[in-house]
């Protein structure tokens, strides 16, 4: 009778131990993250983890708080908590059976610092019963962060510079009109004496007698008659206009010994000067008039419409037609600049003849970066309201002296805040200092400046926008491109950008070397790696702890 009441009795004892018992350690085979190794994405270090509370664990009145911790020697981040409950439990929460378990996933996101690149990803388990709470121990699911993204690539970049606008041959032109009287092509001597019509041939003789500074193209003749009257009689009268201004110009030309084209033409009715001359005048019932224009296309039933409007004819034929009937003539000729021996040869001698768009054009003469500096600060001390020269300064300045880069920069700013080549460089210096936001807004105002996009696919980068970092760096063949390239997973793009880069650094061969490791390529690694050993001993030690290298140990030492 004792014996057959001591079994049942020891499983009801065992069953409520195990009922009121702590929960267990759990084992890290319960734990799955994604991605496997975390990695820093746009200045965080997002990761999505699954985890399973085996069957027969979760106990019905407790609640089960999770959170993800990353640990490194020093320091550590925490993740958002989750919580989850047992079947007995009234709350929110997610219920994990008790006899089934069950399987949850929760995301987390840390601020990315340096320190991460050796740390280690935990979960803490903080456990309620009632009025109790303890803790397990924590499980490690994960092991260092990659922070690739993360590389100073930016500090290579293209700072953007201030162009000139020199232009050794400017075309110009000089204008002259001749005025006739209503159905009259004969030139009276009053235009011909005209102020106008002698400063046209006064420039016409300069032109053509310095051929050094100048280049006389052609002289263009365009007769023109006012639209009232029939459409036969104008033509006949542009006609005569363009014929007898012609053998005018021609003699002037003979006459000063100057040899160029003539180019003549003529229009019979003069509708679309009219229509400009009506739109910029006063005159009462101008919407009608050229509501008129618009509706009709006949120069017949456009000219009688008009007629019909007999309000303003009277106005029209008195301030409007007469300004139609003339002949203008137009010379159009060349600038001609000073060479590039005679710019170089002024800076030298008297840089104050030269023009600030020469003085900055100077600056592209030479690949010599001293004498850049020289024609750059003698611009400044000629021209200090200009932009360009402290621009182009820091632009020199960028790769290897950013504190001095950034001065110029903003001295640039000063004298034009707008300037988009200005706000491209101090969004870049925004990005050195790792300040996304700030540079986001510089690089708003970037539009039109000559390395904008370069500057775009950076802060891409910082954002997390690798595909968008890829297009808006385009061609570009530089470090950070191929970052970029990397980070949206074209390694055979990113090979090749890298081997075109025209100054190879140190962080080119870290890149190579990354693309290597994730094409599993050994040999790659280890040439490269050999390569940033010479340039950058520091740069060479941080792969030993770069989990882009976990499975090249032996190549990166």
């Amino acid at each position: 009778m004792i014996k057959k009441l001591y079994l049942p009795l020891v499983a009801l004892l065992v069953l409520a131990f195990s009922s009121c018992g702590k929960m267990g350690e759990l084992s890290p085979e319960y734990f799955t993250t994604n991605p496997e190794v975390l990695e820093a994405v746009g200045g965080k270090v997002p990761v999505t983890i699954t985890g399973k509370f085996p069957e027969k664990y979760f106990k019905k009145n407790a609640t089960v708080e999770v959170t993800p911790v990353l640990r490194w020697d020093g320091g550590e981040a925490k993740g958002q908590p989750a919580s989850f409950q047992g079947e007995k439990v009234q709350g929110n929460d997610q219920t994990i059976s008790y006899k089934a378990g069950g399987t949850y996933t929760m995301k987390a996101s840390f601020d990315y610092v340096p320190e991460m690149a050796k740390s280690e990803l935990y979960l803490d388990f903080k456990i309620r019963k009632g009025s109790k709470t303890y803790t397990i121990p924590s499980v490690k699911i994960a092991d260092g962060v990659i922070a690739t993204s993360e590389l100073p690539t930016v500090g290579s970049a293209n700072a953007a510079y201030g162009p000139d606008a020199f232009q050794r041959i400017i075309k110009q032109a000089q204008e002259a009109q001749i005025m006739f009287l209503i159905q009259q092509a004969n030139l009276r001597s009053s235009e011909l004496k005209s102020e106008n019509l002698n400063e046209f041939h006064k420039k016409v003789v300069t032109v053509a007698g310095d051929t050094k500074n100048y280049k006389l193209n052609n002289i263009e003749i365009s007769a023109y008659a006012s639209p009232d009257g029939g459409v036969e009689l104008n033509s006949g009268l542009a006609e005569q206009r363009q014929s007898n201004t012609e053998k005018y110009m021609n003699k002037q030309l003979k006459k000063g010994k100057i040899d160029t084209e003539v180019d003549t033409k003529y229009t019979a009715q003069d509708w679309d000067g009219f229509q400009k001359l009506v739109s910029r005048s006063d005159i009462q019932d101008k919407d009608l008039i050229l509501r008129v224009l618009s509706m009709y296309q006949d120069p017949e039933q456009r000219e009688a419409e008009i007629k019909n409007i007999s309000s303003v004819y009277k106005t029209l034929a008195d301030e409007i037609l007469p300004q139609l009937r003339r002949a203008r003539l137009t010379a159009n000729y060349d600038v001609i600049g000073r060479s590039d021996e005679e710019i170089n040869a002024a800076f030298d001698s008297d840089a104050s003849v030269l023009s600030v768009e020469e003085l900055l054009y100077a600056a592209t003469l030479t690949n010599d970066n001293a004498r850049k500096a020289a024609i750059y600060n003698k611009t400044i001390e000629l021209y200090p309201n200009d932009y360009r020269a402290y621009n182009n300064l820091g632009m020199m300045a960028y790769p290897t002296d950013k504190a001095t880069a950034l001065k110029y920069f903003k001295e640039a700013a000063s004298k034009n805040p707008d300037a988009p080549e200005v706000n491209t460089n101090l969004g870049l210096m925004e990005l050195v200092d790792g300040n996304v936001a700030n540079a986001e807004t510089y690089l708003a105002k970037s539009t039109g400046a000559n390395s904008a996009n370069e500057a775009l696919g950076n802060l891409y980068i910082k954002q997390g926008q690798y595909d968008r970092a890829v297009n808006a760096f385009g061609d570009t063949k530089s470090n950070s491109a191929a970052l970029a390239q990397i980070l949206a997973k074209d390694y055979n793009k990113a090979k090749s950008t890298l081997s075109a880069v025209e100054n190879p650094d140190a962080y080119t061969d870290y890149l190579m070397a990354i693309v290597g490791a994730r094409t599993n390529n050994a040999s790659l690694v280890k040439s490269s790696m050999a390569n940033v050993a010479k340039k950058d001993a520091a740069l060479a030690a941080k792969a030993a702890t770069d989990r882009e290298f976990a499975k090249y140990a032996n190549e990166i030492k």
